[in-house]
């Protein structure tokens, strides 16, 4: 039998007995130019015209379908102008606490066929712009998978990249981020819902997609992490998922969740998506609780709501108006 080849040990610090104390016996010595493998708090993040602070409060991301075919029954391409319909409904969804806006062009609903990327930016890019011209102090996103849809959005006014396959191979996509000097969401997906131990196989996929970003040149800092409730996973994937989301924590990136009308609320109450407004507020406040920073969501002025009342409880946020003088509590924001 041959014996491992096993790795060179490199860094050992020599025990030294005459020294005594802690120095009497060896120990490793971090690389000279490694960092020390410790992140903190995640730092602001700034995504077109507004700053993130994390932990401040939890940020409502609306959700702008600009598709026939959207498994929440909310395609906005099926209006008689969807750039229009699209602008009234980010408006309304901006007065109702909307913080960002995710526009997609493109299905991501289980079984959906593909787009040609010309097709999709057809459909959202104009939309794009004209949230952008009405809507300026509010950061857009664009949803795709395509990094010729993802550059043409940024073009057209979109702050953000958000990827439903993060964890692909193809850097494609954190290239571009790179190159542009935006942030990017790096959701979990896989072709096939096959696990052996899912909550530790969603976060180790997490992590490599995040190393293949800072490969491509995207800044620790411009990162956040999804764990792609829905995607590649079944209804019983995603409920394990949700109930120990916390363990995303040691990607010490904040996380983005998106469980808005998803089939497996639908499944545990038998109801339609128009009917799970409740059920995602259920997991808006779970969410909060286990530290996720944005929900991604349909129904934003009961997402809103649910998510003000969790945050006062998880992370100490007040509203402008409370207390005597209208002052904040610490991490308050209006």
């Amino acid at each position: 039998m041959t014996d491992r080849d096993l790795p060179l040990e490199r860094g050992a610090v020599a025990e030294r007995p005459d020294a005594g104390g802690g120095a009497s016996t060896p120990s490793y010595a971090r690389p000279h130019d490694a960092s020390d493998g410790l992140p903190g708090a995640p730092a602001p993040l700034r995504v077109g015209p507004m700053t993130l602070d994390w932990g401040t409060r939890t940020f409502v991301m609306g959700v702008l379908n600009v598709t026939p075919d959207s498994f929440s029954g909310d395609g906005l391409l099926a209006a008689d102008d969807p750039v229009a319909a699209a602008v009234a409904q980010a408006r309304r969804m901006v007065e109702e606490g909307a913080d960002l806006l995710d526009v997609g062009g493109a299905s991501s609903r289980p079984g959906h066929a593909r787009l040609d990327p010309a097709d999709e930016i057809a459909r959202a890019v104009p939309v794009i712009r004209a949230v952008a011209g009405a809507l300026p102090a509010t950061p857009l996103s664009i949803d795709t998978t395509s990094p010729a849809v993802a550059a043409a959005a940024l073009d057209a006014g979109a702050h953000l990249l958000n990827d439903i396959w993060g964890v692909a191979e193809d850097p494609g996509m954190v290239r571009l981020a790179a190159s542009r000097g935006v942030p990017i969401v790096v959701m979990h997906n896989r072709a096939e819902a096959r696990y052996r131990n899912v909550v530790a196989e969603v976060v180790g996929d997490l992590q490599r997609a995040i190393d293949r970003a800072l490969d491509a040149g995207v800044p620790w800092d411009s990162l956040v992490v999804d764990p792609g409730f829905g995607f590649g996973k079944t209804p019983d994937h995603n409920l394990a998922l949700l109930g120990d989301l916390g363990a995303l924590g040691v990607l010490g990136r904040p996380v983005l969740l998106g469980t808005s009308r998803k089939s497996t609320l639908g499944k545990l109450l038998d109801l339609p998506a128009d009917q799970r407004v409740e059920a995602t507020a259920a997991t808006t406040a779970l969410g909060i609780a286990a530290g996720v920073d944005i929900v991604r969501v349909h129904d934003v002025r009961e997402n809103v709501r649910t998510a003000r009342v969790t945050d006062a409880v998880v992370r100490g946020w007040r509203p402008a108006s409370w207390g005597d003088g209208g002052t904040p509590a610490p991490g308050g924001a209006a």
